[in-house]
């Protein structure tokens, strides 16, 4: 199918072209009725999807012009309507064969895209019921394939909006606390080869690859003065800190998506092998195993990073205090995992290094 998006917002064709290429539509693009003309002229789409409100002519306009020209009347048009006189009757009025009323999702768009188009792009539109038992079975395979592959491409698109919002917490994040900047990308590739090494089936749970990016959310409930603060705390402080990792869970419980071991990292991550840690005092294997890495990936990025408090301080010093801590503050396993990794490590941090400096 070829489709042909025309909308001033660059930022919303982006979004609806990556939703169409998800089911293999080839997808051309316009910013206005104008450009629309050349790249009809060019390479007719089977459907246009058209903007009401654009610079120079209407998005209702040039569907008219569509449709009152023997060339193009065939094209299938979309309004997406809700703008001032962008109304369905509108629409209809000027000839267009649906309108989706903003603001809309882009599956809901994708339907109407695909039923316009009809049975050469669709479900395979049936003209003849048949008898014959082996031709409908295929049929039906044909269907359940096409069911399938949209299904796929819905799960892509799901998973592409959590990364895209997971990545968006931690931005927010990071501009608020500000000493830690980069602080959740770097430490989340630390604990991702730390848990190959250790034991790859921890990444089996994909809630695992985001609770290490978004170990610290709860900061977000955390006063700037205090993760801003260019001394030690104050005891008090120090309590309110402490809150953020439950506050973590909180925030991201109600997400079905985080439970299993990315919950258990927020709530977790500062506690202690030896039983010291919060905000629940777990001890040895009571810890969960994504949190005992995490651990060890967090101690080394905040050695080997400035602080509001205090500069940074050599790898090789970061390596020595994690073997010193082994079985003290670190799961000895894990800090086993370290050693062996170690130049893959820090092949990691060289290379975020590099694209921070290019960025």
């Amino acid at each position: 199918m070829k489709l042909l998006l025309v909308d001033d917002d660059a930022g919303l064709r982006a979004l609806l072209r990556t939703t169409f290429e998800v089911f293999d539509i080839d997808v051309d693009e316009a910013e206005d009725a104008r450009a629309a003309e050349r790249a009809i002229a060019v390479s007719p789409p089977d459907v246009v999807v058209l903007d009401v409100t654009m610079p120079g002519m209407s998005g209702l306009d040039f569907c008219r012009q569509l449709k009152t020209d023997p060339a193009t009347d065939g094209i299938a048009v979309v309004i997406l309507s809700g703008s001032d006189g962008g109304t369905a009757q509108a629409a209809e009025e000027a000839g267009a064969d649906a309108a989706v009323r903003k603001p809309f999702s882009p599956l809901q768009l994708l339907a109407v895209v695909e039923q316009l188009a009809g049975s050469r792009y669709g479900v395979p539109f049936r003209s003849a019921r048949s008898d014959d038992p082996q031709e409908q079975l295929l049929l039906y395979a044909h269907d359940l394939r096409h069911i399938l592959e949209i299904e796929k491409g819905q799960r892509s698109l799901v998973q592409s909006a959590y990364r895209e919002t997971v990545a968006a917490l931690a931005s927010a994040l990071e501009s608020k606390d500000t000493g830690t900047r980069q602080h959740s990308q770097r430490v989340q590739h630390y604990a991702l080869e730390l848990a190959r090494a250790v034991d790859p089936e921890l990444l089996e749970d994909p809630s695992t690859e985001y609770g290490f990016l978004l170990h610290d959310v709860g900061k977000i409930g955390i006063p700037d003065r205090i993760l801003q603060k260019p001394k030690p705390l104050t005891q008090a402080e120090e309590r309110l800190m402490r809150t953020h990792t439950v506050l973590g869970e909180q925030v991201l419980s109600g997400v079905a998506f985080f439970h299993g071991e990315g919950l258990r990292i927020v709530r977790s991550h500062h506690e202690r092998w030896d039983g010291g840690g919060y905000p629940d005092g777990l001890a040895g294997t009571d810890i969960p195993l994504a949190a005992r890495v995490f651990a060890v990936a967090d101690a080394l990025d905040a050695i080997t990073s400035d602080r509001p408090y205090r500069r940074a301080r050599r790898w090789v010093d970061a390596g020595r205090e994690l073997i010193q801590q082994s079985g003290k503050q670190f799961d000895p396993e894990v800090v086993r995992g370290f050693v062996a990794s170690e130049a893959r490590l820090r092949a990691v941090r060289d290379k975020l290094d590099f694209a921070s400096a290019r960025a």
